[in-house]
């Protein structure tokens, strides 16, 4: 892999309600923000600067996220302000037997029509300043038909000026009209995709997959040449040429909360893979950073409770 000094995260990042029993919190929560606050934490020291693409309000709640993030180290300079939209609201709810139940407020936000209201060629401009651009299936489908048009002339041109991108499937149906028209987003994103992080539960559901090499070969179909699938405690799968690995986790003996899993699993392969290690050294970096993270409450641990890998 040559050389990356800037990553692009383009997502969400929303307002979080948490009610337990009679008490409700706020913060922060989104997939793609939980890999960028981990890639930041995990790459920073090495040079490596990770941007953060999205849209906000001009609102207490929006700023913030921005002072919240920036303090992590993330470039927010591609944080765009909308002066009539707000950030989406989610709540969670938790039982007594520990299950959760989420509830969402996004259909009007500022994250799903920024792109709206850019110039392209700015845009792309200021893409470029970065060697890999990461994304989630969510990313995608929050995104107006218009928008998600946008970002595939975007990450199209993009890609053609030398750039590469990663791609985590992370479905979730209910963002999207059909499987179809899911699957139809997912095809034209993945023939762009140099990395893919797949979730084979996300496969199942999107497609009816009954075993990981029909996830896998479909996958190299698009042409992706590096696939990486997350199955959990058990051993992910890197395929990448001639490679074909499983990497086995460590034991994690105190579960607390698998908030965020899959999503710093992705920080820690990349942040290795970025600074110049083997896929293989690269899962079993991301194994031992989400292991980290499961240990503890909510999607971003305390700074001090990162590992080193």
């Amino acid at each position: 892999m040559n050389p990356i000094s800037r990553v692009a995260i383009i997502g969400e990042c929303m307002v979080e309600l948490k009610k337990v029993g009679d008490t409700i919190t706020q913060g922060f929560g989104g997939d793609t923000l939980n890999t960028a606050v981990y890639l930041s934490r995990l790459t920073h020291q090495q040079g490596i600067t990770t941007s953060y693409l999205t849209g906000l309000g001009q609102d207490p709640f929006s700023a913030d996220m921005l002072s919240a993030w920036q303090t992590e180290g993330l470039d927010t300079s591609m944080v765009y302000p909308s002066s009539d939209k707000l950030p989406g609201i989610y709540a969670i709810q938790t039982r007594d037997d520990g299950e959760r139940s989420f509830y969402y407020w996004r259909n009007d936000s500022a994250a799903k029509y920024w792109l709206r209201e850019q110039d392209p060629q700015h845009l792309l401009r200021d893409l470029c300043q970065h060697q890999m651009v990461y994304l989630s299936g969510i990313s995608l489908a929050i995104l107006p038909d218009d928008g998600r048009r946008t970002l595939f002339e975007l990450l199209t041109a993009y890609r053609q000026q030398g750039g590469m991108i990663a791609f985590d499937n992370n479905y979730r149906p209910a963002l999207w009209s059909s499987a179809e028209h899911a699957r139809a987003c997912y095809a034209e994103m993945l023939a762009l995709t140099d990395i893919a992080f797949l979730t084979f539960d996300d496969e199942v559901m999107l497609y009816g997959d009954e075993q990981e090499d029909q996830a896998i070969a479909r996958t190299q179909a698009f042409g992706v040449k590096e696939i990486v699938v997350k199955r959990g405690g058990e051993d992910c799968l890197v395929i990448s040429g001639q490679l074909s690995i499983a990497v086995t986790p460590p034991p994690v003996a105190n579960i607390i909360d698998t908030t965020a899993a899959g999503d710093s699993f992705s920080a820690g392969y990349l942040a290795k893979r970025l600074t110049g290690g083997s896929e293989q050294d690269a899962a079993l970096a991301g194994h031992i950073v989400a292991g980290r993270v499961i240990q503890h409450r909510g999607a971003i641990i305390p700074k001090d409770a990162m590992p080193e890998i």
